[in-house]
């Protein structure tokens, strides 16, 4: 058959199709051999220096950790809201940058190419992991058990300071998923009840995918842990793809009672990422790890690939696993479902 591109491929998968062969979903954006389904677009609408362990546009302060993956943290030795009754009096909002929207697509345009991979951007907020950045997690866990009506107040004032600039962005670069990404779960459970989800977080989730929704333009929604209890709640704001998906969630359960309406992406290694008696992992059993996932969560469809060896910064043998990790689902995922070029 005629070749299909990554982002044919993928596109076919967010409508709850089978796609032509298994996807690799890079949450990096790199690619193999020459495919990459989706890419991120990048454009700063405030300052934001938190991936460099400055601060986040709300002024949280982030650090690098010492040891694993080189991503910032926020810094858990300051607590920038102590009691959530005084948000108004803490929250700065900030000031947006001067950015010529045009000239940021044509940009991106240089280093993604939309004939081959999925364009996603998203709104520059993530409701929960910023209550828990400003107040520590006890404290917004205990904020939000307490007095949920205030921090719906503040959440939902943050999320509409921010999103007419999103809405800008979104009109301009008109991307084919639009990219929300907030960790409100557990490896085991949430880190509250679907009550408060539906409460304080749907609303909110609905504000910040309203122009996603009114384009219908599929969300892609980023949670890790034991999402389950919040998947009807994500589908009603928009999402059709959500990754990683741990293996605490039963994924077989989830796709029959999700089969043609929303796709799963990961549901490998994720949070342990290394090969089983790393580093001298024996390569064929790897492969054939990789290849026993693939097997088993390929049969409804609506199913994508991901992972991402993590081990101590420019360990060569993370590297290797990466590599044969990218290899095997892309050649092994071509024979699920019979694709040849």
């Amino acid at each position: 058959m005629a070749r299909v591109t990554p982002k044919e491929n993928f596109l076919k998968l967010a409508k709850g199709e089978f796609p032509y062969y298994v996807p690799f979903y890079s949450i990096m954006g790199d690619p193999y051999l020459g495919e990459c389904a989706v890419k991120g677009a990048r454009v700063s609408l405030f300052e934001d220096t938190s991936y460099l362990g400055g601060t986040d546009m709300w002024g949280v302060p982030y650090a690098k950790p010492s040891v694993g993956i080189e991503a910032p943290m926020p810094d858990t030795r300051i607590n920038i809201l102590e009691e959530i009754s005084d948000w108004s009096k803490v929250i700065k909002f900030p000031e947006p940058l001067s950015v010529d929207l045009d000239r940021a697509y044509a940009e991106n345009l240089q280093h993604i190419d939309r004939t081959e991979s999925c364009l996603s951007l998203g709104p520059h907020f993530s409701p929960f992991q910023e209550l828990v950045a400003l107040m520590g997690f006890e404290g917004g866990l205990i904020a939000l058990m307490e007095d949920p009506e205030e921090v719906s107040a503040m959440l939902n004032t943050m999320a509409d300071y921010v999103m007419p600039y999103n809405k800008k962005a979104f009109e301009v670069f008109r991307p084919d998923f639009w990219y929300i990404v907030d960790d409100s779960c557990a490896k085991n459970a949430p880190f509250f009840s679907p009550e408060i989800y539906e409460e304080v977080f749907l609303p909110i989730y609905m504000k910040l995918s309203e122009p996603a929704r009114e384009a219908g333009v599929p969300v892609l929604f980023h949670n890790c842990g034991y999402t389950t209890p919040f998947l009807e709640y994500m589908y009603q704001f928009g999402v059709r793809v959500t990754e990683p998906f741990q293996e605490s969630n039963d994924i077989r359960k989830c796709q029959e009672q999700f089969r043609g309406r929303m796709s799963f992406v990961g549901h490998w290694g994720w949070g342990q990422h290394i090969p089983k008696n790393y580093p001298d992992f024996d390569e064929e059993e790897f492969r054939q790890d990789i290849r026993n996932t693939i097997d088993e969560c390929s049969v409804y469809g609506g199913y994508a690939f991901a992972g991402f060896p993590i081990g101590v910064p420019g360990d060569p043998g993370v590297k290797r696993a990466y590599d044969i990790m990218r290899d095997e689902v892309h050649w092994y995922g071509r024979k699920v479902y019979g694709y040849t070029e």
